[in-house]
């Protein structure tokens, strides 16, 4: 991407706009520590960090809300030109991922809280590790949005692949734990919970690096972009 148009992208947010980019930045940061939150629930056997989870959802869910009506309210008042629709869009796409990210987190501190009334297990998953990974990634997710980066957000797409075969392997891992300890069954179920939050949570980071890419080329990779990243 060249450096006049990187300039170009950099300066639409201002005025009006400028208050979509604050409201995205602060959704992802609140999205952020909730992830983290519940992680560390998860790992401590915290049931007050698993509650507070739950809790500051709202605020994310009403900031979501709270983007699709400045869309409309935009859009209704504003002769939006096509990269203004273009980023109009985008924001609302990106707001919904990282809504449904933070639900991952909701998810993961409830199988959390399950898991703390029960007998602890001790399973060779490295469900922190992987935790840890989709973080990451979604954090470089709103990097890429910051520092107008479709390149790197593009890369992302790919790197949710790791995520996915190791969420995969632990699936199996639990399975033959579960074979050979019918007892563990009820805690391994929570975990397979946890699992599948942490794969969605991943899932929601590539969709939010695609819709950042898109924001910035007017390119989809979503599907046959996507594929031809592989190649």
């Amino acid at each position: 991407m060249d450096t006049k148009r990187v300039d170009f992208m950099r300066g639409i947010f201002r005025g009006p706009l400028l208050k979509f980019r604050e409201d995205l930045l602060m959704m992802a940061s609140l999205t952020d520590r909730n992830f983290t939150m519940a992680l560390n629930a998860y790992l401590e056997r915290d049931d007050a960090k698993a509650e507070m989870v739950e809790a500051e959802d709202e605020v994310v869910d009403r900031l979501e809300m709270d983007m699709d009506e400045m869309v409309v309210s935009y859009i209704a008042t504003h002769g939006a030109v096509a990269t203004t629709c273009r980023l109009m869009i985008t924001a609302t796409k990106i707001s919904e991922g990282l809504e449904n990210f933070a639900d991952q987190a909701v998810s993961i501190a409830r199988r959390a809280r399950a898991l703390n009334q029960l007998e602890p297990i001790h399973v060779p998953v490295d469900i922190l590790g992987v935790g840890k990974m989709v973080l990451a990634n979604m954090r470089e997710c709103i990097t890429t949005f910051v520092d107008v980066e479709p390149e790197r957000a593009a890369a992302l797409v790919k790197k949710d692949k790791q995520i996915d075969q190791m969420t995969k392997s632990f699936e199996a891992v639990l399975q033959d734990y579960m074979a050979e300890n019918p007892s563990s069954i009820v805690q391994c179920m929570n975990l397979f919970i946890i699992i599948r939050a942490l794969e969605r949570a991943g899932d929601n980071a590539k969709k939010i690096a695609g819709d950042v890419h898109f924001l910035y080329t007017a390119q989809d990779i979503r599907h046959e972009g996507a594929a031809s990243l592989d190649s």
